[in-house]
């Protein structure tokens, strides 16, 4: 999938079964038009859980039918998120994504033990999905807003993350560059010597249908010039499908560099819950929900 915008992501998306999707207190204008349009596309049926006279009043204002949606009435934003988590957890929806609500309040629900959405030993982590007009096709990174220093185990399973969503994507052989800021490994730089040994890992057979290489700094991993100057030889430099950051200092500012600085367009979703997590911002405008709804139907 090469395209420089999402309409690979909205063709792969259509060849899978239609998704249901509940909004948490889907209440705000920008969530409501974003589900509207996924459930025009035929992506998604949407429930959204929240107080009825504030959608009544988002959907009046979009001029949106409120036939598009199933309501579930609730009081406040704990009610509202609680019954979205409880529908996603006993089957009657398959995605979930937070609307106008904070992330602390919605994730706490998600991580209760009890009657949350965390699959007993899976990973939760934050898996974006970045279209940059700078550069040649899309790119596919992880972690950029949950985990604050992935050991070892967790860059393992950040990695089979990646590679299978590049899978789903079309992308047969994605190329997974383990970012550090050096090629050399070195031994006070924890960065570098997990790379080297996911690796050897990569060379060993672990992650299957991929190309994997690292320690690679990041200009070296989407920039052939710098590979060619710092004699680089590898079928990653330069044409990376996938970055997995060391740390979420490093993911989340390459994240809002490119986001705020070079136009970049993203769709970022949860793995590892029970179903797959929208977790947008409340800033997010339209668009980026729109997409982070199909990487999310894409997965479930």
């Amino acid at each position: 999938m090469n395209s420089l915008d999402f309409s690979g992501l909205f063709q792969a998306v259509k060849h899978v079964e239609k998704r249901r999707l509940v909004v948490a207190n889907g209440i705000d204008v920008h969530s409501l038009e974003a589900v509207a349009i996924a459930a025009k596309m035929g992506i998604v049926t949407v429930t959204i859980t929240g107080n009825p006279t504030l959608i009544h009043e988002s959907c009046h204002a979009l001029s949106l039918s409120e036939d598009l949606y199933q309501i579930v009435p609730a009081e406040n934003e704990t009610a509202a998120v609680a019954a979205a988590v409880a529908m996603a957890r006993n089957g009657t929806a398959n995605l979930i994504m937070k609307g106008m609500i904070s992330t602390d309040l919605f994730m706490k629900a998600i991580l209760n033990k009890e009657l949350g959405l965390l699959e007993k030993g899976s990973l939760l982590t934050h898996l974006t999905m970045m279209i940059n007009p700078n550069y040649h096709k899309p790119l596919l990174l992880s972690d950029v807003a949950i985990i604050p220093l992935p050991a070892l185990e967790q860059k393992i399973q950040i990695c089979r993350y990646l590679i299978e969503t590049a899978h789903r994507l079309g992308i047969h052989r994605p190329k997974v560059a383990f970012i550090a800021a050096t090629e050399k490994v070195i031994e006070k730089m924890p960065a570098t010597t997990d790379a080297f040994v996911l690796k050897q890992m990569w060379e060993q057979g672990l992650f299957a249908e991929s190309a994997c290489d690292g320690p690679m700094a990041l200009d070296v991993a989407i920039d052939h010039e710098a590979a060619q100057i710092k004699n680089i030889a590898s079928e990653v430099a330069g044409d990376a499908d996938c970055l997995l950051f060391p740390n979420i200092e490093s993911g989340n500012v390459f994240y809002k560099v490119n986001t705020k600085l070079c136009q970049s367009k993203t769709a970022a979703i949860v793995v590892g819950t029970k179903v797959p997590t929208v977790l947008s911002s409340r800033g997010d405008d339209t668009d980026t929900k729109l997409n982070s709804i199909a990487l999310a139907a894409l997965l479930g």
